[in-house]
């Protein structure tokens, strides 16, 4: 991780983290929290891991959370508190639902705020030569269409959104499964998006880690499994 200048104004300066370093330390958190605390890893993810996961490192899980006023597509809401732990709320429609793959990646996205961005925040209403500067948003506020990909610009969803695919479909049990699978069918990574296999692999990931089907082709496409441009025959 280095740090970098923040051009989205929150900050002076925020944290850069390769994709290769998140997956690294996600991978590293979900597996020791789950063989400590859950019993050992297993896939899919429980989502029971995941809200103890959060409530390990916020103050406070709200599952129930009306964020009606928060806008019409807000799912998740991390509250930053000066010196204390962060307070999570997941909207009441998500814990309603039968389906929790939205849940899920909800869930984890939160947790990526908790973990990775708390400390900005900390460190923001400690030195006060800052703070009569500047006073960012204390309360992000997770829009349905960025939970999963939002724009790079926008760091601090962009890099909760990599860290939720990270937690739910750790990098080496994703990889393991694409090797398997591009073997069997004699291909090779990343394939194109528009071939048949793409749909076979995307919905073998979206099984396998009980996430949604865009989910699982966000996660293959940014650990380029999986490319958006059709390059031609693939060919072992």
């Amino acid at each position: 991780m280095k740090y970098v200048p923040d051009r989205t104004g929150r900050f002076p300066k925020r944290p850069h983290y390769e994709p290769a370093e998140l997956d690294q330390e996600c991978e590293h958190i979900i597996t020791d929290f789950m063989r400590d605390h859950c019993g050992g890893f297993r896939l899919p993810i429980p989502t029971e891991a995941l809200t103890k996961l959060i409530e390990k490192d916020a103050e406070d899980l709200d599952l129930f959370s009306d964020l009606s006023g928060e806008g019409s597509d807000v799912e998740g809401v991390t509250d930053f508190v000066a010196k204390c732990k962060p307070r999570v709320r997941i909207s009441s429609t998500l814990s309603n639902q039968r389906g929790e793959n939205r849940l899920r990646t909800t869930l984890a996205h939160e947790y990526g705020h908790v973990k990775f961005h708390d400390f900005l925040w900390q460190v923001e209403v400690t030195n006060q030569r800052l703070h009569a500067h500047f006073a960012p948003e204390a309360s992000p506020k997770c829009h349905r269409g960025r939970i999963l990909n939002a724009p790079y610009s926008d760091w601090m969803e962009w890099q909760a959104g990599y860290i939720s695919g990270s937690l739910l479909m750790p990098v080496t049990s994703v990889r393991g499964m694409a090797a398997s699978f591009m073997e069997t069918y004699k291909l090779f990574a990343p394939v194109p998006s528009t071939a048949n296999e793409a749909g076979m692999l995307v919905d073998l990931i979206h099984t396998a880690f009980a996430v949604s089907i865009e989910a699982a082709r966000v996660r293959l496409l940014k650990l380029s499994l999986l490319s958006s441009v059709d390059l031609g025959p693939q060919l072992f």
